[in-house]
């Protein structure tokens, strides 16, 4: 048995600016949901995994940093620079706080 499954957030046939965007929402979003999910069990009282999993939210944030700067070079637009370096020392922290 075959099963086929459709994201809807895709095309078909998906350009280079099409994969780096996606590859930034998919990455930035996975990256805030484990930062809800530690900050959850945290005010439940549990530490558990909390370093671990707040570096692998980091991580993710930095990756799509780097996809969403290529999405704008794919494009032919300037990307918002300092939004991203905000954005990139925000994560370079929340990685170096364990």
């Amino acid at each position: 048995m075959l099963t086929f499954i459709f994201s809807p957030n895709k095309t078909l046939a998906e350009t280079p600016l099409d994969v780096y965007m996606n590859d930034f929402y998919s990455k930035s979003n996975e990256a805030s949901k484990i930062l809800k999910e530690i900050e959850t069990n945290l005010k439940d009282g549990s530490r558990k995994n909390v370093c671990s999993r707040q570096r692998e939210a980091a991580r993710l944030g930095l990756l799509a940093n780097k996809s969403l700067i290529k999405a704008f070079e794919v494009g032919g637009t300037e990307p918002p620079l300092e939004a991203i370096k905000f954005s990139q020392k925000r994560w370079e922290s929340i990685f170096n706080e364990c």
